[in-house]
């Protein structure tokens, strides 16, 4: 499956609901009326586009329809092209380095899907023909250090591992040792999930990047926060407190596959110009893929001729 057709086949909700309620409006009011404008605004916000994007496209709507007389299917490309022009400026590619590994550290609150996620990075780092490695942090659940070494097998990259219970930051130390080591382009680091209010929790991801820094200077050189895109708003909730917590470098956004909220992927690029690295369309390691603005937008809102 080419890369459209995932952005196509992870968004069908989004893009379903979106322009089902947009073909409504267009079609039953060929003019651009009071009613159908705020019909138009609660279709956008109703797929969380969030107030600035929604307005935006509102803006330009009004504009086409005043300067050229737009009719009604055009709102589409219209809301496309503001899309992909809040987007264009986003840098999804991974940070490299010039020598030694590239630490990347996988932050976020629990359930969000950041195991799973470090694994498919890692994937998708050696499906180019780079090397990584995995370091299961999260020592606070048996599970999660299972988990990744379940998906270390599976995807045949090695999972630096300390004991249930076992210091977090030691486990990072130990993995970028193995990383320079065995010369490894990328090593992803699995964090244990954290609400950005508990204040100890965040203390010891501060002091995790403090020991990882001292070791290979410049390190964690991404730190991505994954968000799960089934919560809509509160994803953006979260990314503005995280932000606030730790210098995010960018942002992963999960299970899209399973939600008619895709919008929040550009309200949240909107509100805090982070860029949005990946996006998670399913379930299967490949279906981790990098972001792009265009095919995104495309997804949203394309429309099939009738």
């Amino acid at each position: 499956m080419g890369l459209f057709a995932k952005f196509k086949a992870g968004l069908a909700r989004t893009h379903d609901r979106l322009t089902h309620e947009i073909k409504r409006i267009v079609t039953r009011s060929p003019k651009l009326t009071a009613e159908s404008l705020e019909e138009l605004e609660a279709a956008l916000i109703a797929a969380d586009l969030g107030m600035a994007v929604t307005q935006q496209i509102l803006d330009a709507v009004k504009r086409a329809y005043e300067s050229q007389g737009t009719t009604g299917h055009e709102v589409f490309a219209i809301a496309r092209t503001e899309v992909e022009k809040n987007l264009s400026s986003n840098r999804a590619a991974l940070v490299q380095v010039a020598s030694g590994p590239c630490v990347v550290s996988i932050v976020g609150v629990n359930g969000t899907g950041k195991t799973t996620t470090s694994a498919k990075l890692a994937h998708l780092v050696q499906s180019r023909g780079q090397t990584a490695l995995l370091a299961a942090c999260d020592t606070f659940r048996a599970a999660a250090i299972e988990q990744l070494k379940l998906w270390g097998a599976r995807l045949k990259v090695e999972v630096i591992a300390g004991a249930y219970g076992a210091d977090p930051a030691a486990v990072a130390h130990d993995a970028v040792t193995a990383a320079q080591a065995r010369k490894a382009n990328y090593l992803f680091i699995d964090t244990a999930g954290r609400l950005h209010t508990k204040h100890n929790l965040m203390q010891e991801l501060h002091k995790l990047h403090r020991v990882i820094g001292r070791q290979l200077p410049g390190a964690p050189h991404e730190v991505l926060l994954v968000l799960d895109g089934s919560t809509g708003m509160n994803a953006l909730n979260q990314a503005r407190e995280f932000n606030k917590a730790v210098p995010l470098t960018g942002l992963i956004v999960t299970k899209l596959d399973g939600t008619s909220k895709g919008g929040m992927v550009v309200a949240i690029q909107k509100e805090l110009g982070l860029p949005i690295k990946f996006i998670g369309l399913g379930e299967q390691p490949d279906d981790l893929q990098p972001f792009d603005a265009k095919q995104f937008a495309h997804a949203l809102f394309e429309v099939q001729p009738a």
